[in-house]
């Protein structure tokens, strides 16, 4: 099975071993391109971009497409459902879309960032 790591897996320690084929959304290579540019100092933007350039070359990364885009549509009602506000985790939600729209597993270490979601994608929180 597929494996889509969100941008939280991408900076924190090292996860550990995750099977199957490892993927991550466009929309984490913009958050990341994001960071680099905000970065406050030289060395940090430094470190930021030689990151960057690791994780683009060693992961594919998922488009949104219009398959994404119905999917986003889905969880964000569901995150309404659950009495919370979807615009204020719309990077997310992209996120957790790209994993549902290509079948696959979201890798988290933010999980309460989608609750109301458990029912609609398999969710793995890992610390």
């Amino acid at each position: 099975m597929r494996s889509i790591l969100d941008t939280s897996v991408l900076l924190g320690p090292n996860p550990g071993e995750i099977h199957g084929e490892i993927a991550i959304s466009t929309v984490s290579l913009a958050e990341l391109h994001f960071g680099v540019l905000v970065a406050r100092s030289d060395e940090v933007r430094a470190t930021r971009l030689r990151r960057l350039a690791i994780i683009e070359q060693t992961f594919q990364a998922l488009a949104i497409d219009a398959t994404v885009a119905r999917e986003y549509g889905r969880l964000a009602a569901a995150v309404v459902a659950a009495g919370r506000k979807p615009r204020t985790r719309s990077l997310d939600l992209l996120i957790a879309a790209t994993a549902s729209a290509n079948e696959a597993r979201l890798y988290t270490r933010n999980p309460s960032d989608l609750v109301g979601l458990k029912d609609l994608l398999e969710i793995v929180s890992i610390s």
